[in-house]
């Protein structure tokens, strides 16, 4: 497959994959201005959708989920992108959706990055990364993120990216609770916080200083804000939790706002032992590595 990140020039198509993320920390220290005020450490994996792109008059997306054709993020990006140079030039948009989405994996936010990424090398607009962050800023807090991918610091409200020292090796499996969707679900998870949620960076910073020294985060090191809300929210969870610990994992984290749950690995063996155990039970299930 090559590089996740690269783009796959084939005249006239452009195939671009979007990886998914999980928030290694993820805390709230409060709100501004309406807005929580997040801080993160964040890393993307190699669970992907594949997204293609092929010079059109107009702006349109086909997507094998057909229910995410409209108000997705995908043509939001075009359009702003479009808007913002003047430009005339059109694009015929496909989504193999691979991460499954509503769970807290970010699969939106990515594919959504990913559109600027590869239209910014379709119609030559040469923006720079930094100039694609900004304009990702208007889509959405994870949408910055994903345009610079790996392993980084995000904060404010997403729009803040300082990308950080690879991960190393690491790696995680996902366990899909099977549950309703919930619409406008971040939204929902994030009116649920009050200040007893908040926090004052400690975790963050804690895990920075492993990072700093080149050593993995390990398991009891990673916070997530939403982790009570989700489980009040999804009282389903807990039983979830329990299969997953059956099965040999530990400590479990919630995946972003969720209800995606994830345990990481520092060996592949014990992922896979972990995996085999949930997926011969019959559940929705990744086994996923950090990527640069």
């Amino acid at each position: 497959m090559g590089s996740l990140y690269s783009l796959q020039k084939k005249q006239p198509m452009l195939t671009v994959y979007a990886p998914a993320k999980v928030n290694l920390v993820l805390e709230v220290l409060g709100r501004h201005d309406d807005y929580h005020q997040l801080s993160s450490i964040v890393q993307t994996i190699d669970l992907c959708d594949i997204l293609n792109f092929n010079p059109d008059k107009e702006i349109s997306l086909e997507c094998d989920e057909p229910s995410l054709e409209y108000n997705n993020l995908v043509i939001e990006a075009a359009n702003i992108l479009k808007k913002s140079t003047g430009s005339s030039l059109g694009v015929k948009m496909t989504l193999l959706k691979r991460i499954p989405w509503g769970t807290g994996l970010g699969g939106g936010s990515s594919d959504a990055a990913a559109t600027l990424l590869a239209l910014n090398e379709l119609w030559e607009l040469r923006f720079s990364l930094h100039e694609l962050a900004h304009i990702a800023s208007r889509l959405g807090s994870d949408v910055p993120f994903f345009v610079y991918k790996g392993t980084a610091l995000v904060e404010g409200k997403g729009e803040k990216v300082t990308p950080l020292t690879s991960l190393s090796s690491t790696w995680f499996v996902l366990l899909l609770p099977s549950l309703i969707k919930i619409p406008n679900k971040t939204k929902q998870m994030y009116n649920k916080l009050d200040s007893s949620h908040f926090t004052g960076g400690q975790f963050v910073q804690t895990a920075l200083s492993v990072l700093t020294r080149g050593d993995p985060i390990a398991p009891a090191l990673m916070f997530n804000v939403f982790q009570k809300p989700a489980f009040d929210f999804f009282p389903e969870l807990d039983e979830y939790a329990r299969t997953f610990q059956k099965a040999g994992s530990s400590t479990i984290h919630l995946a972003g706002s969720g209800p995606c749950l994830f345990s990481s690995f520092s060996e592949e063996k014990k992922a896979n032992e972990v995996y085999s155990c949930l997926k011969e039970q019959g559940m929705e299930c990744y086994k996923a590595s950090s990527i640069p």
